[in-house]
């Protein structure tokens, strides 16, 4: 393990519970309820992929300059109840911690804009990271794989090097298309099982040793043991 390439959303903050409350604000400024199913089909997707899903839940004309202005509504919503702090995921910050002390290279990698990936730095600590790559600054964002390809390879490594942690179904399929094993860490929505990852319902109590073991197991084929 060479590397380690954390997701942000759901991962490292409980930034999701803030994105649902744009989400329905949204849904109210376009004349329609979010039903729990829609919400959770988005959970990690890109701002695109996200406006596709809401203006054919809602029946609306897939305009691009309407839904460009939708998404920017959207991210500046979510910039706004950021600007309030991110609460910490169990066990995140001092897994964070604990990487930085062992030199541990770390990027991340997030499907969100990066102005709203700047400021939630502010409150994760940029300086945590080698490297971040947003969803803005990819050809094609998660599920596909060049996010955590283009991660890896600022970190200086083939993807394979690094280990993923991820806690939804977009993201850990891009993270594996990409060839990285992944610790899933489910938050709102369930993830699969898989050879291809391991899962822990927690990063408290996680080691660095821990992130070692599970990346030499999926590595060797071994998944779904615990960390």
């Amino acid at each position: 393990m060479r590397g380690v390439l954390f997701d942000m959303d759901g991962t490292l903050v409980d930034s999701e519970k803030l994105w649902d409350i744009s989400m329905h604000e949204l849904y109210g400024r376009l004349g329609g309820v979010l039903t729990p199913e829609v919400r959770e089909s988005t959970v990690g997707g890109s701002a695109e992929s996200v406006m596709a899903t809401v203006y054919a839940d809602l029946g609306l004309d897939p305009e691009p300059a309407a839904m460009a202005e939708s998404a920017d509504w959207l991210h500046d919503r979510t910039g706004e109840l950021f600007e309030a702090g991110l609460p910490w995921l169990p066990g995140a910050r001092e897994l964070l911690d604990a990487l930085l002390a062992d030199g541990v290279p770390m990027a991340l990698v997030t499907n969100t804009r990066r102005g709203l990936t700047e400021q939630a730095l502010k409150s994760i600590g940029r300086h945590y990271f080698s490297a971040s790559v947003c969803g803005d600054e990819v050809r094609r964002a998660k599920p596909a794989p060049d996010i955590y390809a283009r991660a890896a390879e600022l970190l200086g490594f083939a993807a394979g090097q690094c280990l993923a942690i991820e806690d939804s179904v977009t993201g850990t399929a891009a993270a594996e298309a990409a060839g990285c094993p992944v610790l899933v860490v489910p938050n709102d929505v369930e993830v699969p099982t898989s050879h291809r990852r391991t899962h822990v319902s927690s990063l408290a109590g996680v080691s660095v040793t821990d992130l070692r073991r599970v990346y030499d197991d999926l590595s060797h084929g071994i998944g779904e043991r615990s960390a």
